[in-house]
């Protein structure tokens, strides 16, 4: 299983910045692996998203370009204190990952 999505989310005043930091390794299908000379294969997040209090907020496709544990920032309205805020993400080999946090004030 993948390590956990680490969220942060800081209130500044009506808006809300939500960091979402996702531990995927995002290989490429490029890459030699330097003991076998093998190719290593392909291993990316396809989709995600990004929901709060239940209700999707963004949603995305990435690809072999995004580099590995992608970061993201995304900024919200209308959020507040104790709101739940998920991320998920589904990779090529069928992994998926979902994880929470609530929003706290200051």
């Amino acid at each position: 299983m993948a390590e956990p999505i680490k969220i942060r989310a800081t209130l500044q005043g009506d808006i809300t910045e939500i960091r979402v930091l996702m531990p995927h390794p995002m290989e490429t299908g490029q890459r030699r692996d330097p003991e076998s000379g093998k190719v290593v294969p392909t291993h990316f997040i396809q989709t995600f998203s990004l929901s709060a209090n239940g209700n999707l907020l963004v949603s995305g496709q990435l690809n072999t370009s995004i580099s590995r544990n992608p970061l993201f920032a995304f900024h919200a309205k209308g959020l507040k204190a104790g709101d739940r805020i998920a991320v998920e993400w589904a990779d090529t080999k069928g992994d998926k990952r979902l994880d929470e946090a609530v929003l706290t004030a200051g």
